[in-house]
């Protein structure tokens, strides 16, 4: 794999994938502990690029939530449905799609749990199987959906909030999770609809197509347009990069900067992922 071109890391080779966002990082042994030195390059590499690939990694689940670890608390999942595997690990989050499925989890263009008064930091997915072809995951730069709104627009949309709640849609029917309907109306908080990252200070657009209701003050009718606008601008082609998965490979992208979509064309086959995700420390602001 070709070193980064800007020869700015010592530790770790950094190969862009695309000009939006993404990058495979060579050089890392994902199944020992990282010194010091190699996890401020990782980490270094996740601000500037958003989204960083392992290619060929045998990482076992204790090593998966040891490397989430050293970015801050995992997350445990609290809607998890042990019945469906056997699993009770609530940190590590299987993601299975049976060969006779035909639902696909997380499909379509989101965040992770942004309706949490603080949102995730960041997920690490691991390939356990994979499908000889499709199941590709897309990322979606949030900086530059702002950046490249016109000046009006960024003006009138700094100091606006939205209202995250979860649609039941997403969930009801999910084999993946175990919800009531409690559980869903719970899961609601309000969000900056332009906030800085906590790591970087740049501005970003925070919104998810499908947990975003209305903007705090406005109807839903009223917001709608809008959001859709924003929505569709945020996954423009000139903002993302695409994916490809082989088994053994890890993605880890920041989940306060980045959307992400997995697509839905691998029916038929079996397709297993580990996910661990680090906890966020700040509320977007």
């Amino acid at each position: 794999m070709p070193a980064d071109p800007s020869g700015a890391y010592e530790h770790i080779r950094v190969a862009p994938i695309a000009g939006a966002l993404g990058a495979e990082i060579g050089g890392i042994d994902l199944s020992k502990p990282l010194d010091d030195a190699v996890f401020a390059e990782v980490e270094r590499a996740l601000h500037e690029y958003l989204v960083l690939f392992f290619r060929d990694q045998r990482l076992s689940e204790a090593r998966q939530k040891e490397f989430g670890r050293r970015f801050g608390p995992l997350n445990r999942h609290p809607f998890v449905d042990p019945d469906r595997t056997g699993r009770q690990d609530p940190e590590v989050f299987e993601v299975r799609h049976e060969t006779g499925e035909t639902y696909i989890f997380g499909e379509g263009w989101h965040m992770d749990h942004t309706w949490k008064p603080v949102p995730l930091m960041g997920g690490i997915l691991f390939a356990v199987e994979v499908p000889p072809w499709g199941g590709d995951t897309l990322f979606s730069n949030l900086y530059l959906a702002y950046e490249t709104l016109s000046e009006g627009l960024r003006a009138a949309l700094d100091g606006l909030r939205a209202v995250h709640a979860a649609n039941p849609a997403l969930y009801v029917g999910d084999p993946n999770l175990s919800l009531t309907p409690a559980q869903i109306d719970a899961m609601r908080a309000v969000h900056p609809v332009v906030c800085r990252h906590p790591g970087t200070g740049r501005k970003l657009l925070f919104l998810h197509p499908h947990i975003v209701r209305r903007f705090e003050g406005w109807t839903e009718e009223e917001s709608r347009p809008l959001l859709d606008f924003l929505c569709d601008h945020a996954t423009r082609p000139e903002f993302t990069c695409r994916f490809r998965w082989r088994k053994g490979d890890v993605a880890f992208w920041d989940n306060r900067a980045v959307m992400h979509n997995p697509i839905n064309d691998y029916r038929g086959f079996l397709r297993v992922m580990h996910r661990v995700a680090v906890e966020g420390t700040a509320a977007p602001a």
